[in-house]
């Protein structure tokens, strides 16, 4: 009776198979994603990466040791980065080593290419731009070579000529860096005027940069490492992924000169920058990792490039470069909650605009803005505070001249000039993750930066 009940309970369990039910991930700080892999209505690739970035070719990442006295290259940090680099889930990198080490180094190493690690060049006219750095088990990473020297060209695919012209500011180093396939940039723009960022024939300039977001934010920062980490003393603290929101983001000083450059007519793209070396902070948090790591560094936020693909539906480094020269680019705090579903277009009649693009105001153009919501969030977790807005540059900074609460913002400007979309955040939800510092969630921060459309008369 038992070898029965047995083999008729085996024989359900064989044709009735328990039901099981999918594992849901919801969001945490230090979750990342990789953006969506198919293009948009539109038909473009949203694209994910970083630009500004330190390698073993700068002479102060690698705490300042990126090579022994015999010029041996440190392989731990460049094996640090490149494994970084793969579990922050980027598509790309513009690196921007600096150039007392990129200069002395040649294609294609300054593109961190590795054979034997399964890595795979990109060239074009029988000469390497490119790598495609090979991520174990994800989609490789399209790594660039860029310098931060006197600018900041990204996406070099040679060496200039004039090694020398990498320290000039003035425009035939410019101009020189653009020939050799550069996308001309500066960084922190804090350091740059106006006048010369609307002058200069440069294709744009940094929105956001950590390094002097750190600066700005020294007090707290010393509060929290040396007042408690350094000590050991991790009670009350954030979770590690979620240190930087005890940081305040927003930065007159960039937004004015941004503003202020735009409203002058110059049509510049504007990025954030993350300015990676592994460094500064060797501390380690409560997971046992240091502060300033590549991966944490390069988790907390993203360039989204909006990438028209080939015809066999791929980019490559010359698909990106278009991208950022056109200024399809809008910027993410992702430690603040992986944000998913932002869209800013304007439309002309049946005609839509990208971010980057022109409209007319007499051809009735709207402004939209699809308000992102946070990927994946606990519907138990308190929901954050979510408003979208459109700015208008001016002298001296932004006006606001439209906001909501709502999933879609459309606004019919009355008046040419230039806008921008801004999505501001109270994270709420981030509380289970705060320890004792509930102040650090009270207050409303930029969450996604858009880049500009022009409404010309």
């Amino acid at each position: 009776m038992r070898l029965f009940s047995l083999l008729a309970l085996t024989s359900l369990a064989c044709s009735s198979p328990m039901k099981m039910e999918p594992v849901v991930t919801r969001w945490a700080p230090g979750l990342v994603y990789r953006a969506e892999r198919g293009p948009n209505a539109r038909g473009f690739l949203d694209r994910k990466g970083l630009v500004h970035a330190h390698s073993i070719y700068s002479h102060d990442a690698c705490d300042g040791q990126p090579k022994n006295d015999a010029g041996v290259y440190d392989s731990e940090c460049l094996a640090d980065f490149r494994r970084d680099v793969c579990t922050s889930k980027h598509d790309f990198v513009f690196l921007t080593d600096h150039g007392d080490s990129f200069r002395e180094n040649e294609f294609p190493d300054v593109l961190l290419y590795r054979p034997a690690e399964g890595d795979a060049l990109i060239t074009h006219d029988g000469a390497p731009t490119a790598n495609r750095l090979a991520c174990p088990g994800d989609d490789p990473i399209l790594v660039m070579a860029g310098t931060e020297t006197g600018t900041m060209p990204v996406g070099l695919e040679r060496h200039l000529s004039n090694r020398a012209l990498y320290g000039g500011t003035d425009d035939v180093a410019v101009r020189a860096a653009q020939d050799a396939g550069a996308v001309s940039l500066v960084a922190h723009t804090e350091d740059w005027t106006p006048e010369q960022l609307t002058s200069m024939p440069l294709d744009g300039f940094e929105m956001y940069n950590l390094h002097r977001s750190s600066l700005q934010n020294i007090g707290i920062a010393a509060e929290l490492v040396f007042g408690k980490v350094e000590l050991g003393d991790f009670d009350g603290l954030p979770h590690p992924d979620a240190f930087f929101t005890a940081f305040t983001l927003d930065d007159p000083t960039y937004f004015s000169t941004w503003g202020t450059v735009l409203a002058r007519g110059a049509r510049r793209v504007t990025t954030m920058g993350t300015d990676c070396h592994r460094n500064t902070f060797r501390q380690k948090l409560q997971d046992g990792e240091r502060i300033d790591s590549y991966r944490r560094m390069m988790s907390m936020f993203s360039n989204h490039l909006l990438v028209r693909p080939g015809a066999d539906g791929t980019f490559d480094d010359r698909s990106l470069k278009e991208a950022l020269r056109a200024r399809r680019l809008y910027g993410t705090f992702d430690f603040l909650g992986a944000p998913e579903g932002f869209d800013f277009f304007a439309s002309e009649g049946a005609v839509t605009k990208e971010i980057g693009d022109s409209v007319a105001l007499s051809s009735g153009a709207v402004l939209e803005v699809k308000t992102p919501r946070v990927r994946d969030l606990d519907p138990g977790a308190t929901p954050p505070a979510i408003t979208t807005k459109l700015w208008l540059a001016k002298e001296g900074g932004w006006d606001e001249v439209a906001s909501t609460t709502e999933p879609t913002l459309r606004f019919s400007p009355t008046l040419p000039g230039v806008y921008r979309a801004e999505v501001r955040i109270v994270p709420s939800h981030l509380k289970p993750f705060i320890g004792k510092r509930s102040d650090f969630i009270r207050n409303e921060r930029p969450w996604v930066l858009s880049n500009a459309i022009w409404v010309t008369p």
